[in-house]
């Protein structure tokens, strides 16, 4: 009998010890959005700093892409509908992904 409740309490345990896998939130270049508009972006949505928003842009011009944030991954669908909304709404065609 104490081996069945060892083994339930270990089970229960490794359930509420489990963390949350993380999703990458990638933003792509392209040709006709805006550095300013992406900076506003970064800031809006992903709650960077004006000085760490910079350096992404950068990033994600120089370099075609640039992780923005880990986050799980409802939180990361999220943020990636309301980067796409605001987007739309603006008329510019940033796009980020989820890998």
């Amino acid at each position: 009998m104490i081996k069945k409740l060892d083994i339930a309490e270990k089970i229960k345990e490794s359930k509420i010890n489990k963390h949350p896998k993380f999703y990458k939130l990638i933003l792509l270049n392209d040709d006709f959005t805006t550095m300013d508009f992406v900076v506003k972006i970064l800031i809006m949505f992903l709650n960077k700093t004006k000085s760490q928003a910079y350096s992404l842009m950068l990033k994600v011009h120089n370099e075609g892409s640039a992780v923005c944030g880990l986050y799980p991954i409802d939180v990361a669908k999220t943020i990636q509908k309301k980067i796409h909304n605001y987007s739309n709404i603006n008329h510019q065609p940033l796009k980020c992904i989820i890998k």
